[in-house]
């Protein structure tokens, strides 16, 4: 046995210490690694925190807030490549909720929202996201989520205004000037055509 193992037992049996606040050559014997989180950086906070939610109904625009109780996520196997590992792991995320019933979209977002999507909802008034993007199922997730974000919002814009008389008089214009000039051009090449036939 080399140096270092024969002082590490020594310490072992003669000390009447704990394990954790043993010393050997300097340094603390623990199970802690010298590549630990707290050894890196010594004055970080280390504890995950999690914002709480925003408060509803504050406002009459989407925050970007999902509640995930509200939400029925379900997970199954994804298509396409991958090897076993598809055939192994559920990572297609099925996210479905009732939006007549969703009340952290606000009140007129969820009108238009009922509006334009009246097709896509099924019978109890499920609408569905499905992602299978990615072979991960926390991003799949993600992605679905993001999708939920992004049709919301896309309903919150102002509708588009009507463009001015200038501005459909000058599209009218514009039209027939296009269509006299492929009228003269078609004219030009029939006289070609006919030209080379005499």
């Amino acid at each position: 046995m080399n140096k270092i193992t024969c002082a590490f037992i020594s310490v072992l049996q003669h000390s009447n210490k704990s394990y954790g606040s043993a010393t050997l050559l300097g340094r603390q014997l623990s199970y802690k690694s010298d590549l630990s989180l707290d050894k890196i950086y010594p004055n970080a906070r280390l504890k995950l925190y999690t914002p709480p939610p925003p408060v509803p109904g504050s406002g009459d625009k989407f925050n970007g807030y999902i509640p995930m109780d509200k939400l029925e996520i379900s997970y199954s196997r994804s298509s396409g490549p991958g090897g076993q590992h598809v055939n192994t792991s559920n990572t297609k995320v099925d996210v479905r909720f009732k939006l007549s019933e969703a009340h952290w979209i606000p009140e007129k977002t969820r009108e238009k929202l009922l509006k334009a999507l009246a097709n896509k909802l099924n019978k109890e008034g499920y609408y569905f996201i499905k992602s299978d993007l990615t072979r991960s199922q926390q991003m799949n997730l993600a992605d679905a989520l993001e999708k939920l974000r992004t049709l919301i919002r896309a309903q919150e814009l102002d509708e588009p205004t009507a463009p001015s008389e200038e501005t459909v008089e000058k599209l009218r214009r514009r039209q027939e000037k296009a269509a006299r000039e492929r009228l003269q051009q078609k004219r030009s090449r029939s006289q070609t055509k006919q030209d080379r036939q005499a």
